[in-house]
């Protein structure tokens, strides 16, 4: 599915909800339906969507790469250089005069979640109702095409060699900072060697010891790591804009009796979780398929998080595996499964593959040893 046809979607969305325009603030969503991924931070990038036209407001920085990346009908830019002419400089002014292009009585669709107070005001002062669409959005993206699931599974396989590459290389009196590169590397050189002209993201955090593997998400530092320890190593690669996660836990040296009975209950439930995850249960279901397994080892009060999520452009995707999610599962969505558990005093230990659901199974798309025995390193 190409750029267009994922804006004509969201017009089908807006037709059916009677929309004159939708104003795209969230930059993962901005990718989506243009193709556009810029750097955002104090320079407000902005996407809107009629029924006939698509417009851009962004920074005179960022409109080579626009014209590159996108296809809208109009560029409204502004400037941050003193002597620019009659050019823009208030990029509020430049959403005024976008938004003037409607009829009087427009209804705009906005991310509620997202859209800061000031543009939903601006909205309301012309005279225009507003109304919620990121549920809609949310939704779009979900189902994945083939095309996506083709480059999350090229991230798969990406971010399984990456994780491999830093467990194999850690030892004793390494830091979480140094078994890191190993992986990094690989991605670095595996990517420059064969993806030409492709862009990376990439997300790592290896915490190490019994406190640090007890925060779930805590990034990687200058500890050293030392005989006996536990580490949580965890991993995200996105190429091209589409992301895969893979997470395991290790341990340097012989890890302690209680340690190694906590490991086979997160084993066992992740491995429930990813034989239970297919197309026609429930979000909520899969939840419990992890959650019964610790339940049952009486470790429940050690649950922190849901037993996973959705991914694809973002890190952290709807839908959600928890327990209050009831939607039913549909071909082309993609999860991390991930149930954790956190004992003080013991550690924390989470295992996470990225699944595609299909119609005719589920697909594992990332792999490394999961046993205990395999993720022992000395």
């Amino acid at each position: 599915m190409n750029m267009h046809q994922r804006i004509e979607r969201l017009r089908e969305v807006m037709e059916a909800r009677g929309l004159d325009a939708a104003v795209i603030f969230n930059f993962e969503n901005q990718f989506y339906f243009s193709g556009l991924k810029a750097i955002t931070y104090s320079r407000p990038i902005i996407l809107i969507v009629e029924r006939t036209r698509q417009s851009l407001i962004i920074p005179r920085l960022e409109e080579n790469h626009a014209k590159e990346k996108t296809d809208v009908d109009a560029l409204y830019v502004y400037h941050e250089v003193a002597g620019a002419g009659d050019a823009g400089t208030d990029y509020r002014e430049l959403f005024d005069e976008a938004l003037s292009k409607l009829g009087p009585d427009s209804t705009v669709g906005i991310e509620y979640g997202s859209l800061p107070t000031d543009y939903t005001l601006r909205i309301q002062d012309q005279g225009f109702g507003i109304e919620d669409i990121g549920r809609d959005i949310v939704e779009l993206r979900a189902i994945k095409t083939d095309e996506e699931i083709g480059m999350i599974r090229k991230s798969g396989e990406l971010v399984s060699g990456a994780l491999k590459e830093t467990l194999e290389n850690s030892s004793a009196g390494k830091s979480e900072l140094e078994i890191d590169y190993y992986g990094n590397q690989f991605l670095f050189e595996e990517i420059s060697q064969k993806y030409t002209n492709s862009t990376l993201d990439y997300f790592v955090m290896s915490p190490s010891g019994v406190r640090r593997t007890n925060m779930p998400h805590v990034f990687s530092n200058t500890r050293k790591l030392e005989e006996g320890d536990v580490i949580i190593h965890s991993r995200q690669v996105g190429l091209n804009g589409y992301r895969a996660e893979c997470e395991r836990t290790f341990f340097v040296g012989e890890p302690a009796d209680r340690q190694r009975e906590v490991f086979d209950v997160m084993l066992r439930a992740h491995i429930a979780a990813l034989d239970f995850i297919k197309v026609g249960v429930t979000a909520a279901e899969v939840n419990e398929a992890a959650l019964s397994v610790i339940r049952e080892a009486g470790l429940e009060e050690y649950v922190s998080h849901r037993t996973g999520h959705g991914i694809g452009i973002g890190q952290h995707e709807e839908p959600s595996l928890r327990f209050d999610n009831n939607l039913v599962l549909a071909p082309g969505m993609v999860f991390c499964v991930e149930p954790g558990i956190y004992v003080p005093g013991v550690g924390g230990f989470r295992h996470s593959d990225t699944v595609v659901l299909r119609e005719d199974g589920t697909e594992i798309i990332t792999e490394y040893p999961r046993d205990l025995e395999s993720l022992i390193f000395k």
